[in-house]
């Protein structure tokens, strides 16, 4: 019997672009749900009723809620093809360590960047940058975070890169300028093709940013 596969996201979200990778990557076949945030459906409600968010893998009709929880899932359940985690304990841990470093900090300073103004916005600005040149100093001279092949950092990260223009906008700098070995893995990232086809346009993402900035009233 055949997988079935559901995925229930927001097209804009980092958090299901990576997931959308994942199943790419591994060639799995299946159903794109988009979420309304502001609406949101039976099916989502019935899938996560702890948190009632987006993103939500059903396989088989069994959820699987929160990305990086996901996302080690789809390694799992799907092993025989493109593995993104290692198989050495140790670097496993290190993956999950970085992975879980993006989650707690690009998001939220992300949103800082294009949802503030003034003094937070400028710390928003340094720590963004911060971060980036943490990031490319752990990346170093590896093609990618997980070595020689795309793996479950890069998959965890890259997404961000369709809210670049976003952040460049409001924040007023250049991530190239600024860390150009950062950008390299960047376009080595979408040169694959799970990668190229699951990141948004970058001007779609800056019209959804103005329209989120108007309905708060930050526009």
């Amino acid at each position: 019997m055949a997988d079935e596969v559901v995925l229930l996201d927001f097209w804009p979200s980092p958090f299901g672009i990576r997931l959308r990778i994942a199943l790419a990557e591994k060639g799995i076949v299946y159903e794109y749900k988009d979420e309304d945030l502001w609406n949101k459906s039976p099916l989502l409600l019935q899938m996560n009723p702890v948190h009632k968010k987006i993103r939500v893998l059903i396989h088989n009709g069994k959820p699987v809620s929160e990305s990086l929880i996901a996302l080690q899932y789809i390694d799992e359940v799907w092993n025989h093809k493109a593995p993104l985690l290692p198989s050495d304990s140790y670097l496993r841990a290190q993956a999950r360590f970085w992975a879980d470093f993006v989650d707690k900090k690009m998001y939220e300073i992300g949103r800082k960047l294009w949802a503030t103004k003034g003094e937070e916005q400028d710390a928003a600005k340094k720590e963004f940058l911060d971060c980036i040149g943490v990031l490319e100093r752990e990346l170093g001279d590896k093609p990618f975070f997980g070595g020689n092949t795309l793996g479950f950092v890069d998959v965890t990260l890259i997404p961000y890169y369709s809210w670049f223009l976003v952040y460049e906008k409001f924040g007023n700098f250049s991530v190239e300028a600024e860390h150009p070995e950062f950008i390299a893995w960047v376009k080595r990232c979408m040169e694959k093709e799970s990668v190229s086809k699951s990141l948004p346009e970058q001007e779609k993402v800056y019209d959804y940013a103005m329209l989120i900035r108007k309905k708060l009233g930050i526009a």
